[in-house]
């Protein structure tokens, strides 16, 4: 599906950068980039070792992001360069040219690992030397990185349709088929695969839990409700896989909310007016979330009320927010990191990582940070005070 037609998706940097789904024009961003403030350094984030992937999203909007587990870090570029590197030292233990253009991942499980191609064809590939063992067909093209709980593989589609694969044949097990608006935000939430219910959001605002066996509804939530006379007025993408504490699932919107919400029956535990295209991050017994805006807010779990909010990174497109020790490390659209203060959203350090930019979320493996920019650099880095 291209992006000129009846079901074309709005590509929304940041609410920086828009295509309108009728004429496919372009607009000037609605607001200006906070220029980089001033910092002085206390902490510095020192690189263990880099390398280069590809060309990582090579020019394109694409969400693909590393998958990081106990022993590998697996990444993969656009035009198709698939790696196995050993998150300690850098050394690539396997590498693959696809042969093929990548629109989504890296998923995996004990077993495989799973990636989307532009010709919507889910891909699983042997994580031992990145072989690969089947591929199925997707009604639609894919953004979120597929997902599974080592029984069965889930992609979601940009038009709201959830497929559910086995993870040993790639038989189709079933589909669900969710209602999505004319205009969207061009990204959609990874799905979140547990035993019994596969968390899924699409950009009605609506997060819905689905039977991993039949994937029929469970329970549904509203994060977000349409809201004014126009598609853009109304957007309430879901576009953040949620987070887990205990038995709570913590989901923000763009436009809709922060919520906690009950994962036994979809109940509502608290919530508050926020808007986010991101994940947030959990600390403390706080909530740190990138508000769509690009303030960074700290959110106290308990009251519920902002502790402090940064507002010196505004529209900078900010990555999913990280926190590592005392502090809290976010990227940008120019390619910059930010270390910020968890007591008080201070800045506290700021590297510039990759010019192309940063879009996909850091991760944590031990005390090191894994950052993926979007040219393709790939590194581990460590947080050092400089006292």
């Amino acid at each position: 599906m291209g992006l000129c037609n009846s079901r074309a998706a709005l590509l929304l940097l940041g609410a920086a950068f828009l295509v309108a789904a009728a004429g496919c024009s372009t607009n000037e961003p609605f607001e200006e980039p906070a220029p980089l403030p001033e910092v002085v350094n206390s902490v510095s984030l020192d690189e263990v070792w880099s390398t280069s992937v590809g060309d990582g999203y090579d020019d394109e909007y694409l969400h693909l992001q590393p998958l990081v587990t106990a022993s590998n870090l697996y990444a993969v570029s656009a035009d198709g360069e698939f790696v196995s590197v050993d998150p300690e030292s850098g050394k690539r233990q396997w590498e693959r040219d696809l042969d093929r253009r990548i629109m989504a991942g890296v998923g995996g499980d004990s077993q495989n690992l799973y990636l989307v191609s532009d010709n919507a064809r889910l891909i699983a590939y042997n994580r031992k030397d990145g072989t690969a063992e089947w591929d199925a067909s997707l009604p639609n093209e894919v953004l979120a990185p597929p997902q599974s709980n080592g029984v069965i593989v889930i992609a979601q589609t940009i038009d709201g349709k959830v497929v559910a694969f086995d993870v040993r044949t790639g038989e189709k097990k079933w589909q669900y088929d969710g209602v999505v608006p004319a205009l969207t935000i061009r990204a959609t939430a990874a799905p979140l695969v547990g035993d019994k219910v596969v968390l899924v959001s699409f950009a009605n605002g609506q997060m819905f839990a689905l039977s991993t066996d039949t994937g029929q509804p469970v329970w549904q939530y509203t994060v977000g409700e349409p809201k004014g006379r126009t598609e853009l007025e109304r957007l309430v993408d879901v576009t953040s896989q949620p987070v887990i504490v205990d038995t709570a699932a913590i989901i923000t919107g763009y436009q809709g909310k922060l919520a906690a919400v009950d994962l036994r029956n979809g109940q509502e535990i608290w919530s508050r007016p926020m808007s986010s295209f991101r994940s947030p991050a959990i600390a403390g017994g706080n909530v740190f979330v990138a508000r769509s805006n690009g303030d960074v807010v700290a959110v106290d779990g308990s009251t519920r009320k902002i502790i402090w909010t940064q507002d010196k990174l505004a529209w900078r497109q900010l990555t999913q927010p990280l926190v590592a020790g005392k502090y809290l490390v976010v990227g940008d659209f120019e390619g910059y990191l930010h270390v910020l203060s968890l007591d008080n959203g201070t800045f506290q350090g700021r590297l510039e990582f990759d010019s192309d930019g940063l879009r996909a979320p850091l991760q944590r493996w031990r005390d090191l940070i894994i950052v993926y920019g979007n040219g393709g650099h790939l590194a581990a880095l460590k947080l050092k005070t400089d006292q």
